[in-house]
């Protein structure tokens, strides 16, 4: 054996060569330039044929890795491993409908048909696997079926839903939480008020308590805004309001609270001290 160029070559077959090289011939240059390019074409042709078995052997086991790691995250996704060989499903024990299918309460019934058809598939040749499966889908087909032809009122939802309107943002937005010293100080003014509104009434009704609701509140809010403009376009409103709504509860909704001749005006002017105690309070 020998070596040209990092190719081995057998020297028989370059029998030839040797005997031509001491006939300086054309014919037999011309046959040794012939064999010589031949048989390195043939190896060329052989080198690179290996070297590129070599190559697509990492790259095949490349995709079948890729292909494995896909594979496992489908599995995954409802809950399942590739691994498993044993053939039978692994929650078949278990008794929550969407547990046993891998998916969540909030799946849509794409989601619910895809995981049942791709654990039929999957654990198709165990039939208890596939009679559990089949029995978690039905009960949650009929479950939906079912909140649809009897809807419930999802409280949290509908409260949820007010709260994030931009009506009930643009007034929350109108309102903070001040100091504790500051609450404290208007609860115990208006508590007062109203305890002597209760014990003190007269013929006339409450109307001096209900004079003092109103500097309260003012002097309330201006110390809070440091506006007096504010202040008494607030405490003004506020006492209006205050006095319309608890009129209307007192009228039309709520029966009297307190027996006398003067419930119904002692009533309302609880209810406004209360709207009044808020207003001084938390309004900005």
């Amino acid at each position: 054996m020998m070596s040209i160029s990092g190719l081995t070559c057998n020297p028989s077959r370059f029998s030839c060569c040797t005997a031509c090289v001491t006939c300086p011939s054309s014919a037999c240059s011309l046959a040794l330039s012939s064999i010589c390019k031949e048989t390195l074409r043939e190896r060329m042709r052989f080198l690179s044929m290996t070297n590129r078995k070599h190559e697509t052997v990492p790259l095949r086991r490349g995709l079948i890795m890729k292909n494995g790691r896909i594979k496992n995250e489908i599995y995954a996704s409802f809950g399942d491993m590739a691994d498993n060989s044993s053939g039978v499903f692994p929650r078949i024990r278990i008794k929550d409908p969407y547990k046993r299918l891998g998916i969540s309460k909030e799946a849509s019934e794409e989601e619910i048909q895809a995981a049942r058809n791709f654990l039929i598939n999957k654990y198709a040749g165990h039939k208890p696997s596939v009679d559990a499966i089949e029995s978690a889908h039905d009960k949650i087909i009929m479950q939906s079926f079912y909140d649809r032809k009897n809807p419930k009122i999802n409280i949290k939802k509908k409260v949820r839903e007010v709260t994030q309107s931009r009506y009930v943002k643009a007034i929350t937005n109108r309102f903070q939480t001040p100091a504790t010293s500051i609450i404290l100080k208007t609860s115990i003014a208006f508590i007062v008020l109203g305890v002597l509104t209760v014990l003190f009434p007269t013929e006339e009704g409450p109307t001096l308590q209900v004079a003092v609701s109103l500097i309260l509140s003012i002097y309330f809010i201006q110390e809070r805004l440091r506006s007096r403009i504010k202040a008494c376009l607030y405490g003004i409103g506020a006492f209006f309001f205050s006095w319309l709504l608890g009129t209307f509860l007192m009228v039309s909704v709520m029966p009297p609270l307190l027996k006398g001749p003067r419930s119904l005006e002692v009533t309302t002017s609880l209810i406004s001290y209360v709207l009044l105690w808020v207003s001084s309070t938390y309004l900005k």
